[in-house]
């Protein structure tokens, strides 16, 4: 994926990347996004679940759903994607950070049916529980009826981490306060039976 204008990384540049196995990375290991756009000139940020098949990402909700029916119009989105590794505590106030990694994906969303369509729904189940599809009911055909399906058609996308411990000023390095990193990791509890 070539690098274009908005997802031009200014900030920290070194700590960047256009690479797609980058950024496929974030977005495999991130269990949701936040999906952005614009409707009469009015920004709306919502989160959601996706599913992604090689270059593909995949995002689906109710059919009466206004975000579904604004973007299959075509306007512009914006996916992203965060992870957070740690708190990153410093020995002054200014420079405490956090330890992350993050995708930012650009595009076009347009509707999918028939089997494009089951397989983005077993796309997006799969990667919110690996193995979840096959240990349930398929979708019947009033469910996917009532189910809008879009695919992500991805113009730019870029990655962005910050790791490493902090970076002190060398003149505060002796003040008698903790400094370090706290990782951060996504775990989940125990299961509970409905």
């Amino acid at each position: 994926m070539s690098m274009a204008v908005r997802s031009t990384i200014k900030r920290h540049p070194e700590r960047g990347s256009h690479e797609t196995d980058v950024v496929h990375a974030v977005l495999d290991a991130a269990p949701m996004g936040h999906l952005g756009f614009v409707v009469d000139g009015q920004p709306f940020v919502i989160p959601m679940l996706y599913g992604r098949i090689d270059e593909a990402i995949y995002l689906h909700g109710s059919v009466a759903s206004r975000l579904l029916r604004t973007m299959a119009g075509g306007v512009d989105v914006c996916l992203t994607a965060t992870l957070v590794d740690g708190l990153v505590l410093a020995r002054s106030a200014f420079h405490h950070s956090l330890n992350y990694r993050s995708a930012v994906v650009f595009g076009r969303a347009v509707p999918v049916e028939g089997e494009e369509k089951v397989a983005a729904l077993k796309a997006i189940s799969e990667h919110l529980r690996p193995g979840r599809w096959d240990e349930v009911r398929a979708p019947s055909d009033i469910e996917l009826r009532q189910t809008a399906v879009l695919r992500l058609e991805v113009e730019e996308m870029s990655a962005k981490a910050r790791s490493g411990g902090p970076i002190d000023e060398p003149e505060d390095l002796d003040l008698p306060v903790w400094a370090g990193v706290v990782p951060c990791v996504l775990a989940w509890g125990s299961p509970e039976p409905a």
